[in-house]
């Protein structure tokens, strides 16, 4: 299956950009990819690593309306070391995306993981980086909550109409 057609209909639309896929799942399937800085239209686009697996989407969707960002935030500051290592997460994430840029490139995309300034403010993307491999607090603590993604069957299939989401798949227990 073609990578990009497996993540669009993963995530529900076409891809706007490129994606280099640097995680999978142990069935094989895009879990995290690469994206560019900006977009194929030439949109400035800060969130480097972008989720893709439904299943880590889910749950980490439930972990953010059950009011995860606010107590990520809420941790940063009162744990100075995880609030440390957060700081260090969006300068790093930063430097990386923003060394990704063509020369001159205007406009830019700005802010650390996920275009945020300082903080927790999308689970989505500090897992993201995270499971790419990166330190990045708060995303490491999403993984302790969300994993292990194992699922039983794939969340996508190859049909005659092309990649399609499977109508079997549910989230494991």
């Amino acid at each position: 299956m073609n990578d990009r057609e497996v993540m669009a209909v993963q995530i529900g639309r076409r891809l706007r950009s490129p994606a280099e896929v640097v995680v999978r799942c142990h069935l094989g399937l895009p879990v995290v990819s690469r994206v560019p800085p900006l977009l194929e239209d030439g949109t400035p686009f800060p969130t480097s690593y972008w989720l893709s697996c439904p299943l880590a989407v889910r749950r980490i969707g439930r972990l953010e309306a059950d009011g995860g960002v606010q107590a990520m935030e809420d941790r940063a500051l009162a744990d100075p070391e995880f609030g440390s290592r957060l700081d260090a997460a969006h300068a790093r994430y930063r430097e990386e995306r923003d060394g990704r840029l063509p020369a001159g490139a205007s406009p830019r995309p700005t802010g650390g993981v996920g275009g945020a300034r300082r903080g927790g403010k999308c689970l989505h993307a500090h897992y993201a980086d995270h499971a790419a491999g990166h330190d990045n607090p708060v995303g490491e603590d999403s993984a302790l909550r969300i994993e292990p993604l194992d699922c039983v069957v794939p969340c996508v299939i190859e049909a005659a109409a092309g990649v399609i989401a499977n109508p079997e798949w549910r989230e494991p227990r």
